[in-house]
């Protein structure tokens, strides 16, 4: 008799659900490709524009359109991906890791440190992430690497509580108190015991949060804090149509549309890979 997994039976019975997972790992895979070899998908160069043809609908030789001056905007949109989802993975990155130890540390410690930290993060939790991203940004300057920075450091909170709350239950575990009566060193106890419970939880987080920090590189990059002109990012793609957007629908709304598919694909996955987490 084969095992089901209870993932496997709600994909089985919910085709639907089923069928959305599927549409959504191929439009994260096309992503991922344009990010990594932008030249296989887009033929035109992304720099330079031909003015006779400025302000072109979508046609079979410009397929998102052209933009004020003649540049292709599909081909931007392809090449921009690249900045976009560095910049994206990179602010995941430090706010897993930054959050993660800030809990782990709380959570294992205890006492006047855990209340230090906790009450840290309870202040950056006040403050919307955006708003915090976009303060972190002005202090360190423009810049992509500058908005993955900024969008990371606002959003190590929400990993520090779940990370927290994780270390906290499993710290309790009779294995834990047996180890920490045997002499085992604390850091063993934490590589060993601790952060096998607590990596499922916050590996969840981290991708569902990575359509947030997706919609926040993009909105810092479309309020001018991202790469400078004529380098092609989504929000900057957005933000430089919204001045034809009467006359030029395609110049700001296509390469939004990416920005929303990419965003809700990415949280249809992380949705199944957090049910999936809490089922086993």
């Amino acid at each position: 008799m084969s095992l089901i997994l209870p993932g496997e039976r709600r994909l089985a019975s919910r085709p639907r659900f089923a069928f959305t997972l599927w549409l959504s790992l191929v439009v994260l895979l096309l992503i991922a490709l344009w990010g990594v070899v932008p030249a296989i998908f887009a033929h035109q160069d992304p720099l330079v524009g031909n003015p006779l043809v400025a302000l072109q609908p979508p046609s079979l030789a410009h397929w998102f359109g052209t933009d004020h001056l003649g540049r292709d905007i599909y081909s931007r949109t392809v090449f921009g991906t690249a900045l976009t989802l560095k910049a994206t993975l990179f602010s995941v990155a430090i706010a897993l890791v930054v959050g993660a130890s800030v809990g782990v540390i709380a959570g294992y410690i205890g006492g006047q440190t855990d209340h230090l930290f906790m009450r840290i993060i309870d202040v950056l939790m006040a403050i919307p992430n955006l708003l915090l991203a976009m303060a972190i940004v002005t202090v360190l300057g423009f810049g992509t690497l500058h908005i993955a920075i900024a969008v990371g450091l606002s959003s190590i909170a929400t990993f520090a509580r779940l990370s927290r709350g994780e270390v906290l239950r499993s710290k309790v575990n009779l294995f834990v108190e047996a180890a920490r009566a045997g002499g085992v060193s604390h850091l063993t106890i934490i590589r060993r015991h601790i952060l096998p419970h607590a990596l499922a939880p916050v590996l969840s987080l981290a991708a569902l949060e990575f359509g947030f920090a997706l919609l926040s590189v993009s909105a810092l990059s479309f309020l001018g804090f991202g790469a400078p002109p004529p380098q092609p990012e989504w929000g900057l793609l957005v933000s430089e149509g919204r001045n034809y957007i009467a006359a030029a629908w395609w110049y700001t709304t296509l390469p939004g549309l990416m920005i929303v598919f990419a965003v809700l694909a990415t949280n249809r996955v992380a949705g199944f890979i957090q049910d999936r987490a809490e089922e086993q």
